[in-house]
C-alpha cells in the first residue's frame, strides 16, 4: 500500500499540468541542444511534459549569454566557467549539467604522441588564448616541464579555420572542439591528446561536465516542477538519439553533409558526453579545475573569484533526470 502511495505521489510530481508552461530557450543553431529540441518536437516529448518551448536559434554562444542576461531567454546552454564568472560579478545564474563533451589535440603526424612531441611544431588552437581547453593543455604541459606557449608555434583561430588548416597540412596538430575533432577523426586524424585525460591529470576524478542548461535562480524557484519535467524530457530525447535510429536521423539532419562514418563518430562522441555522475561529484571536479584555470588564466578568465562559487551548479533537478 505504501509503495502504491509513493508511486502515486511521484506521478503527481511529474504529471503535466492542465495548461502547458512556456519556456523561452536561446540555443546555438549548430549545437547538440538543437538536435535534442528537434527530437523533442518530432516525438511530442514537449506535449508529454506539459511544456511549450519557444526556441530561438542563435549564431554563437555569445548571443545566448546576451539573451539571458538581458531577459530575452529563460534557458541557454553555456559552460560552468562562464556561470561562475557571472556569479562573481553579481549575477544569480546557475547551471544544470548537460554534457562532458570536450575536444582533443588532433593530428595525422604519428610522431606526435604527447605534449613533449609538440616542441617546435605548429599547433592550431580553436578559440583564443583564454580558451579553457588550451589553458588546461598548457597547465598539463607545464607539469611535464613543457612551456607550449614558448616551445611551439601556437596559432589561434575560429574552429572551422583551424580544422581547415589542419586538413591542408598547414599546421602539425590542432586543438579542436569536440564536433570539429569528430570531423577530423572522420578524415583520418587521431586523437593524440584527449582533453578529458588532461582534466583527470589536473585533478578531476572523472569526465567533467563542461556545459549545462543555464538559468536564473529566481526563475528556478518559480518553476521548479516545470524544470523537473524539462530535465526529464531532455533526458528522454538524449536516450532516443542514443538508441533509436529514427531519432538519430532527426538529429543528424541538422549536422549537414557528412559521410556515414563521420556521422557514426558524431553519434559516438555525443553519447559519450552524457553526464553519468551526481551534481556534487561534478561540482567537486569543476572546483578543482577552476583553481587551475584561475591560476593560469587569472582575472581575465575567471573574474575576481579565486574559487568556484557554490551556487554555480543547480542542485534541484537530479531526481527528475534520472
Amino acid at each position: 500500500m505504501k509503495r502504491h502511495i509513493a508511486l502515486f505521489a511521484a506521478a503527481l510530481l511529474f504529471a503535466a499540468p492542465a495548461h502547458a508552461e512556456k519556456f523561452r530557450l536561446a540555443l546555438q543553431k549548430t549545437g547538440t541542444s538543437g538536435w535534442e529540441m528537434a527530437v523533442v518536437k518530432a516525438f511530442g516529448l514537449d506535449k508529454d511534459a506539459g511544456l511549450e518551448l519557444e526556441v530561438t536559434e542563435l549564431a554563437s554562444p555569445e548571443a545566448g549569454k546576451i539573451a539571458i542576461q538581458g531577459g530575452g531567454a529563460d534557458i541557454i546552454v553555456s559552460d560552468w566557467l562562464w556561470v561562475a564568472r557571472a556569479r562573481a560579478e553579481g549575477a544569480k545564474l546557475t547551471l544544470y549539467p548537460y554534457s562532458t563533451g570536450v575536444g582533443a589535440v588532433m593530428t595525422k603526424d604519428a610522431t606526435i604522441k604527447s605534449v613533449k612531441d609538440l616542441l617546435g611544431k605548429k599547433l592550431g588552437v580553436a578559440g583564443g588564448p583564454l580558451d579553457k581547453s588550451w589553458l588546461m593543455l598548457e597547465a598539463f604541459a607545464l607539469k611535464q616541464g613543457v612551456d607550449l606557449a614558448k616551445s611551439a608555434t601556437v596559432l589561434y583561430g575560429a574552429p572551422p579555420l583551424i580544422a581547415e588548416k589542419a586538413m591542408q597540412g598547414e599546421i602539425d596538430a590542432a586543438l579542436e572542439f569536440w564536433n570539429f575533432a569528430a570531423d577530423l577523426e572522420g578524415k583520418g586524424f587521431g586523437r593524440t591528446i584527449d582533453i578529458a585525460d588532461v582534466e583527470k591529470a589536473l585533478g578531476a576524478k572523472g569526465n567533467v561536465v563542461i556545459t549545462g542548461y543555464v538559468f536564473d535562480e529566481g526563475f528556478a524557484a518559480k518553476n521548479k516542477h516545470a524544470l523537473d519535467r524539462f530535465f526529464a524530457m531532455t533526458a528522454k530525447a538524449r536516450a532516443l538519439i542514443a538508441r533509436d535510429d529514427k531519432a538519430w536521423a532527426t538529429a543528424a539532419s541538422r549536422i549537414g553533409q557528412k559521410d556515414a562514418a563521420t556521422l557514426d563518430i558524431y553519434r559516438k562522441r555525443y553519447v559519450a558526453g552524457f553526464p553519468k555522475r551526481t551534481v556534487a561529484e561534478e561540482e567537486a571536479d569543476a572546483s578543482a579545475l577552476y583553481k587551475v584555470l584561475a591560476e593560469i588564466g587569472g582575472e581575465r578568465l575567471v573574474g575576481p573569484a579565486k574559487t568556484l562559487d557554490p551556487g554555480t551548479f543547480y542542485k534541484g533537478g537530479e531526481v527528475a533526470a534520472r
